[in-house]
């Protein structure tokens, strides 16, 4: 007998028919003799309106109050799931976030996860019960609810998976797994069997929207086997995120994905004086404003000025540019600029580490269609390049061309 947590996003939830359909998947996993923890979100844009109507009350909700609104969506989501697995005859009982208790810090609406007490869940586990719990939120040590901020349902089933030392944690979402790149944009796009925890990290960190970065790093910290499936249809065993490389592979492909980002702006900070301490004033004061930085680039001094140019969230980047013309006087830099029609796509693949060429095979490609790189970045198993946002297709579709993303792997024999 297996435990197995799966957790249901809102998409997944978002109607009565498909809140049953849940129950209806949680009891054949059930009937297959495994133990089962569901994670669930509130139902498809219940979030969104909660949010809403706290803004319709208060310009700038209270934080404390705010996560106390939000977390009723997955309450109701939580209690209709029980509801309709009684109703087929299985034993399920719920809890929120605060009765389990998933304990928090104290930063609400984005607070981070610091222990589970799962008593309550083995108990119920032990008596053979199905246990459904809200994702997004927990309990701080004031005994004030917390939000885990967007996507946090996956990170709450990948603790909770941690927690019980769970044999598997089963993302179901609206796809039916992890690809090469969106189908959307390339219908050629084929879905992994398996990806490793590695590329699976860098490819939500730059853009894939299939697992939210948070849940992905835990996994990898407490090495809880993840699957992506689909909740709408059977098809298949889905996507696995492992962390032993496949050893029946003639040898990694050297691009397994392509990910891409629209929310970009490129920031210049041009005539900046070339000397020591620039850099850390000039992103020492957008980072406290706490603002993310992505791609940095600093050019060779010269004439005793150098030019200084990153990315931020395209959310940001008026408030960066408005934070940098007031470091600007402070600095003497000559001009502060830039972009906020710009996007990132990027190349993952482990094979990178083997493969010669990746990096010039990319650029090569962009080239061939006229596409200028306004920046680049690469770790050992990426690249990623800034270019127009109205490249962004062009670029994806031709790059998931020229390294054969279509094509399945050889394996050996």
């Amino acid at each position: 007998m297996a435990l197995i947590v799966q957790k249901y996003g809102g998409t997944s939830v978002g109607t009565v028919e498909r809140i049953k359909n849940v129950a209806r998947r949680v009891a054949q996993a059930r009937a297959n003799g495994d133990d089962v923890v569901v994670v669930v979100s509130a139902m498809s844009g219940e979030t969104n309106r909660l949010v809403a109507l706290a803004h319709e009350i208060q310009e700038k909700p209270n934080p404390r109050e705010l996560d106390v609104v939000l977390s009723t969506g997955e309450q109701v989501t939580i209690g209709l799931l029980a509801m309709a697995l009684h109703s087929i005859g299985v034993d399920a009982k719920s809890y929120t976030g605060w009765q389990v208790a998933v304990k928090t810090d104290c930063a609400h609406t984005k607070a981070r996860i610091d222990a589970i007490d799962e008593i309550r869940i083995r108990t119920d586990i032990n008596a053979g019960k199905v246990v459904i719990i809200a994702g997004f939120q927990g309990v701080n040590a004031n005994n004030d609810i917390t939000t885990l901020g967007r996507g946090g349902s996956d990170t709450s089933a990948v603790a909770l998976a941690a927690a019980l030392k769970a044999d598997e944690c089963q993302i179901y979402t609206d796809v039916d797994g992890v690809y090469t790149t969106d189908p959307r944009v390339v219908p050629e796009a084929r879905r992994l069997n398996t990806i490793s925890f590695e590329e699976m990290l860098e490819l939500a960190s730059l853009g894939s929207k299939v697992l939210q970065i948070r849940s992905v790093e835990f996994a990898g910290k407490y090495k809880v086997r993840l699957r992506v499936l689909s909740s709408l249809e059977n098809s298949g065993n889905g996507t696995l995120i492992t962390f032993e490389e496949d050893q029946n592979m003639m040898e990694h492909a050297a691009v397994s994905g392509i990910a891409f980002d629209k929310n970009q702006a490129r920031i210049n900070v041009r005539g900046v004086p070339d000397t020591p301490g620039m850099a850390s004033l000039i992103l020492g004061a957008v980072a406290d404003a706490n603002i993310e930085v992505d791609m940095i680039i600093q050019n060779v001094g010269s004439a005793g000025t150098t030019d200084f140019s990153f990315t931020v969230p395209r959310s940001d980047y008026q408030n960066t540019l408005d934070i940098l013309h007031e470091v600007q006087k402070t600095i003497g830099a000559r001009e502060v600029c830039g972009d906020d029609t710009v996007c990132k796509v990027s190349i993952v693949g482990m094979g990178m580490r083997s493969h010669v060429g990746i990096a010039s095979t990319m650029f090569r490609t962009l080239a061939k269609e006229n596409i200028n790189i306004q920046m680049i970045s690469t770790s050992e198993i990426k690249v990623s390049v800034l270019i127009d946002e109205k490249y962004l297709e062009l670029a994806t579709r031709v790059l998931h061309q020229v390294f054969e993303l279509d094509k399945e792997p050889i394996k050996k024999g």
